[in-house]
């Protein structure tokens, strides 16, 4: 995996206190904690606007929790791909089939420590239900799941407890669908976990 700005001396250090000071600034609190956390596969919800991309970056940069995260390949072009990539994206082309969930898994396999950031809801817009290739690259990699949440209506954001997938995809979403059951989006409209999480469907996969 590429060299991202977590990786970089003097940045990491001095974005963990700016992220601290503009949290606290705005009234945010930090929760959880990132310990045992090296290989995971991070879910990222409620996912309803673009100030959740800058929301997330000051929570892990205030964890010193390094990440990559997915993100559509039009963010990746001249001038601003490098710095992109940077800052820990992973290019996604959602216009064409690939077996992106093989790819990720195979990452995993290769690297000791790695966190892969997705948001099932695979859009900051209304959908019916989260595709689980998160799901299945935490089953095939043998990793655990860490939830993450930005809840805007009581200023709070972090990182739960991990979920060490079952196999058992019915009985797993459930459980995952009652941790977000009380973190609320910044555009609070456009999620409802007990629809999105709940009405899944197992033949929609990340790919």
């Amino acid at each position: 995996m590429q060299t991202t700005i977590f990786d970089t001396p003097f940045i990491q250090p001095l974005f963990q206190i700016i992220s601290i000071t503009l949290l606290k600034l705005l009234g945010w609190k930090r929760e959880g904690s990132i310990k045992g956390t090296e290989r995971s596969v991070v879910i990222a919800a409620p996912h309803t606007s673009n100030w959740d991309f800058f929301y997330t970056l000051l929570i892990a940069f205030a964890f010193r929790k390094k990440m990559y995260w997915m993100g559509k390949d039009k963010l990746f072009k001249k001038p601003f791909g490098s710095v992109v990539r940077w800052m820990g994206g992973i290019p996604v082309d959602r216009t064409r089939a690939s077996n992106l969930v093989e790819k990720t898994i195979l990452c995993f396999k290769e690297h000791n420590e790695l966190s892969i950031v997705i948001a099932p809801e695979g859009t900051r817009g209304r959908v019916n239900y989260w595709k689980t290739g998160f799901y299945r690259i935490a089953v095939g990699a043998g990793v655990p799941i860490l939830p993450a949440y930005l809840d805007y209506k009581a200023k709070r954001g972090g990182f739960g407890k991990l979920f060490f997938p079952t196999g058992d995809i019915d009985t797993d979403m459930e459980k995952i669908r009652a941790f977000y059951s009380d973190k609320t989006g910044k555009n609070s409209d456009l999620f409802n976990h007990n629809s999105e999480i709940a009405d899944y469907k197992k033949d929609r996969f990340v790919s």
